[in-house]
């Protein structure tokens, strides 16, 4: 055991309990984006609040080649977050995907993502809102919400202070894949746009094996 006098006097700082967001553009999205909207809008066409219903079917088991192409996409960028956390052997998931269309008024309540590892969302078609018409100023059409999974950590929080602001807000855009832990609460904003915004949300479900138990 170290004595007090063998100890450092400089200050070791840590930064405890991170909650790792990943970004990106995907390459190809402006070849594929329109595909994907053509298909996800007839697939609306055939099923009624396909939206809501997003536990009957698996997006990516739909055989097209817009959406294999998109599969391929995600699981790279799963790899590219593992990787990123320091986690250095294999993984293996299913990817359980749902097409998302948000018409003039609709939104999603705050929720998360139970019994998955990650959630992410693709988005084909992100409208304009910078002409909306509104009646109030704080308002954040389209985009996407994420909280603080730390309840009441800003409570104490000074100006500087990284943990004052508990929300994390963004306004997608189109071809932009998203990534975060399953646990993280977050929501999205109305839609003022009268035209559809379109994505494809995902999680990611790990088939379990011991090596994943942390010891």
């Amino acid at each position: 055991m170290n004595s007090p006098e063998n100890q450092s006097s400089h200050p070791k700082f840590l930064s405890l309990w991170p909650t790792q967001f990943m970004s990106m553009r995907l390459p190809g999205s402006e070849n594929a984006n329109p595909i994907l909207k053509e298909f996800i809008l007839s697939l609306d066409d055939k099923k009624s609040d396909m939206t809501v219903d997003y536990t009957a079917y698996n997006f990516f088991d739909l055989d097209h080649p817009a959406v294999k192409w998109l599969q391929q996409c995600c699981n790279r960028a799963i790899l590219d977050y593992a990787t990123e956390l320091g986690i250095d052997y294999s993984l293996e998931w299913t990817l359980q995907g749902w097409a998302n269309i948000n018409r003039l008024g609709d939104y999603h309540n705050l929720h998360n993502h139970p019994h998955s590892w990650l959630s992410g969302t693709y988005y084909v078609s992100i409208p304009d809102q910078k002409n909306a018409q509104t009646n109030r100023s704080d308002l954040n059409p389209g985009a996407i919400s994420f909280f603080d999974p730390r309840p009441q950590a800003n409570m104490n929080a000074i100006k500087g202070d990284g943990q004052v602001d508990p929300e994390f807000r963004k306004l997608p855009a189109n071809g932009e894949l998203m990534i975060w832990p399953a646990f993280l609460h977050h929501l999205v904003h109305p839609n003022v746009s009268e035209e559809a915004r379109i994505s494809v949300s995902f999680n990611v479900v790990l088939k379990w094996k011991p090596q994943y138990t942390p010891i």
